[in-house]
């Protein structure tokens, strides 16, 4: 039995004022950076198996980067559909398209789909949860292969903060037991983004 590739609650927390400013920006990212080391030592929620997480000191990450801190105009998609998105085994997650989001980074436009579950939706805490998962040219260079993901929560309003200093692996780049989304094509970016968390080093 495969496991899902979803990371701890406490991770889809909703972007606060100081999230949205370069003041509180470093320690934003520092505080998630903190938080996730936490749940990887934690027994109980760890993707790590125990022979990685016994000897665990920390996962790396790239220097914080506010540059890679960007607002993107959030298109929502009412009429989309669930469908089976691909994942890294056998089974397949339902996801369906919530919006499309749109922003400049280092100069090139982009337009991202971002995900809402139907399944998970219903659960406690993640009624307003946006999934946002994504592929840049620093992977398999540096970064997991795979691609990486963004958690979100639905803004109130037409405008959503991208940190990709929040960028973190699936689980299954830690362990196969996990059945994880595959990036879609149409989120593939054409720019490297050093930024977020790097490749787990075994």
């Amino acid at each position: 039995m495969f496991s899902a590739c979803r990371q701890p609650k406490k991770y889809h927390d909703a972007i606060t004022v100081a999230a949205v400013n370069n003041k509180g920006a470093l320690a934003d990212i520092l505080s998630f950076q903190q938080g996730l080391n936490a749940s990887f030592r934690d027994p109980e929620i760890s993707p790590l198996p125990d022979r990685f997480r016994m000897r665990f000191d920390g996962l790396e990450f790239f220097e914080p980067d506010t540059s890679f801190r960007v607002w993107a105009r959030l298109e929502r998609t009412p009429d989309a559909l669930p469908f089976q998105m691909q994942t890294s085994t056998d089974e397949q997650a339902a996801e369906r398209v919530y919006g499309i989001l749109s922003f400049n980074l280092k100069g090139i436009p982009y337009r991202l789909e971002v995900y809402q579950s139907p399944d998970l939706v219903l659960e406690a805490g993640y009624e307003d949860y946006l999934f946002l998962p994504f592929s840049d040219l620093t992977n398999g260079k540096g970064t997991y292969e795979g691609g990486r993901y963004i958690d979100l929560r639905i803004p109130t309003g037409d405008s959503i903060l991208l940190d990709f200093n929040k960028a973190y692996n699936p689980y299954c780049a830690y362990n196969p037991k996990y059945s994880c989304p595959l990036v879609p094509e149409i989120n593939r970016m054409e720019v490297e983004i050093p930024a977020g968390v790097r490749a787990f080093k075994k």
